[in-house]
């Protein structure tokens, strides 16, 4: 199997990033290092072994995020330590702490061996780009320092290592609690002829292979000053420039040279990633913070259309079509998978079939956006090729990825701008087009309101459309079944849809139960501002089961529907719906006659 390759700090984190200079020592010879493994294998031991003789300075740590930093020097190089939580349920966190680490360290104990957890750590590590990998086989005195048992598990190690693709792997036996081949060789393995952990880590070449090699600043802030000269400032994340040299601007593909380069104390003849600095630039670009500046000739991709692998981090699975909020470095848009293409068997590395992404599951996925992101993929560039998934209710992040590449197809299409439009289409109409979208349970008596109410506004000469739940699973959605992912997916089609209409210029109504108040917030983004309705049929759930107009109610009580909304799936009642009918308490004509007065009152008809 190819490496899966291909991450940095969760947005907003307050945490030092093992990335940053966040050492007074740090320099040229810093190994930055994440040590996992489960809870009660032995890390603290392991931690507090490693840093016994050196300086301990511990670093600020974000309670969010769960790891832990240790800066500390041995004899021969300086350390910053992530050290993550072992519990399989925090097994996500190594994606928000260990993204720019150059070495992991893999505690097992070696009564255990090389579990289910151990290969989901190797899984995100090769994800993070993390190229070396150690693993400490632990408590070998409770195996009675068995050789045979180290070698077994050192063995199953390195065969799924390899499938992986790491650039360099080991296997040393140590006794974290009493220091057996920590520091120094123990005596009771002089079976193991190979170096202790901190000599093995002495070492490790530092050079890691997924920074960029090209010269990349986002622009954090533009400032002008005498003579109309414009002052770019930010953070040099990849390469390096001097002045003279050739950029391009994305997203808007100006290009420029440089002329100064200048930090808060001083002029620079050259400057490179990690530095602060503000540029000046031989003629005026009129750029805007968050774009982003590139070498001539080694630009950055652009695209709203890319594939990432995607580790999922949320208790709610993921489900294909729902929107997210996307952030990759400074940049933030709205997003959807629009393609689950397969999900990995961490046991066995093998890719599954599926259409969701559970906590801590793995994906490899389509992603749509908003609009377009300047990125690199994330093997060539962990700034630029992280991204984080965001709830849009909640703020949590819910996923981390790590972009492979552009969808070619997305610089293949473009919007067809049409001679006649919207407005015109209105006033041929004489009339404000709108979505009306009415949600509520099943028997709530959405669709007797909405035919009484075309009723009436065909009666005016109102050009309408209704869109009704169970018409169009007869054809549009006929394919979609009743599980969260394709209750998703059935109204971002309805939502299209009924886009569509009201581009025509009609007023549509929508029926639909809609249970998720995150689609109902997708389908109202969808239109311009006041163009979209939210009417909540209120109707407590005794009296839609009274109702039961089909017998639906009936058979969910009794099992033989499942996934019945108000039942065994979930209903979010509108938070601020627009239009609020409290059915139970009205007839239908006298809800009807309500709503044609808010529609009056609002000028649609």
């Amino acid at each position: 199997m190819s490496s899966l390759k291909n991450s940095g700090l969760a947005p907003g984190s307050k945490q030092v990033a093992p990335g940053s200079q966040s050492s007074d020592r740090a320099g040229k010879n810093l190994l930055r290092v994440v040590i996992c493994g489960n809870a009660g294998d032995g890390k603290s031991a392991l931690i507090e072994e490693l840093v016994q003789d050196g300086q301990v300075k511990e670093l600020e740590s974000d309670a969010d995020s769960d790891v832990n930093f240790h800066d500390f020097a041995s004899a021969k190089r300086n350390y910053l330590i992530a050290d993550t939580l072992g519990h399989y349920q925090y097994v996500h966190k190594l994606a928000t702490g260990p993204l720019a680490c150059d070495f992991a360290i893999l505690l097992i104990d070696a009564r255990k061996g090389f579990g289910t957890n151990t290969r989901h750590h190797c899984c995100i590590l090769n994800l993070l780009g993390i190229p070396k990998v150690v693993l400490a086989v632990n408590k070998m005195d409770l195996v009675e320092f068995s050789q045979d048992r180290f070698e077994d598990v050192a063995t199953e190690f390195a065969s799924f290592a390899e499938s992986l693709g790491f650039e360099d792997v080991a296997s040393i036996p140590v006794t974290a609690f009493q220091g057996g081949n920590i520091i120094d060789p123990s005596l009771d393995m002089d079976w193991y002829q190979g170096p202790a952990l901190m000599a093995y880590m002495d070492m490790v070449d530092a050079a890691s292979g997924s920074l960029a090699s090209s010269f990349r600043m986002p622009v954090r802030e533009v400032s002008r000053f005498e003579d109309d000269v414009q002052e770019l400032s930010g953070t040099i994340i990849g390469g390096s420039l001097r002045p003279g040299d050739e950029i391009m601007a994305l997203p808007a593909g100006r290009t420029s040279k440089i002329e100064r380069i200048l930090t808060k104390d001083d002029e620079l003849d050259a400057a490179s990633a990690g530095d602060d600095v503000s540029l000046t630039l031989s003629g005026q670009l009129d750029l805007s913070p968050g774009d982003v500046l590139c070498a001539r000739g080694a630009e950055a991709e652009v695209s709203d259309q890319v594939a990432a692998n995607l580790i999922w981090m949320d208790d709610t699975p993921m489900l294909p079509g729902r929107r997210y909020i996307l952030k990759c470095g400074n940049q933030s848009v709205t997003a959807t998978i629009s393609t689950l293409k397969h999900k990995l068997n961490v046991s066995n590395l093998e890719r599954q079939a599926g259409t969701t992404l559970e906590r801590d599951e793995i994906g490899y996925c389509n992603l749509s956006l908003s609009k377009p992101i300047i990125f690199d993929p994330f093997a060539q560039n962990r700034d630029m090729g992280a991204l984080f998934l965001i709830d849009r209710t909640t703020k949590a992040t819910v996923g981390v990825g790590m972009i492979a590449f552009g969808l070619r197809r997305a610089t293949n299409i473009q919007w067809q701008k049409l001679e006649i439009n919207k407005s015109v289409r209105a006033a041929l109409n004489d009339q404000k087009p709108c979505a009306l979208w009415f949600t509520g349970l099943s028997g709530s008596g959405k669709s007797t309101i909405a035919s009484l109410l075309e009723k009436q506004l065909h009666a005016r000469g109102r050009h309408t459309y209704v869109l009704d739940g169970d018409n169009v699973r007869h054809g549009l959605n006929k394919d979609l079944g009743f599980t969260d992912a394709d209750r998703v997916e059935n109204i971002r089609r309805i939502s299209e849809t009924a886009r569509l209409f009201v581009d025509a210029g009609l007023i549509v109504l929508v029926s639909f139960i809609s249970p998720f108040r995150s689609e109902r917030r997708m389908a109202r983004d969808l239109f311009e501002k006041h163009e979209f309705l939210e009417v909540y049929v209120d109707t407590p759930i005794e009296v839609c089961e009274q109702r039961d107009p089909k017998g639906l109610y009936k058979k969910a009580r009794a099992g033989e529907i499942k996934n019945f909304t108000g039942i065994d799936s979930t209903y979010e009642k509108p938070e601020r719906a627009d239009i609020h009918l409290k059915a139970s308490e009205h007839t239908p004509d006298e809800l009807v006659a309500n709503l044609i007065a808010d529609l009056e009152a609002k000028g649609f008809i």
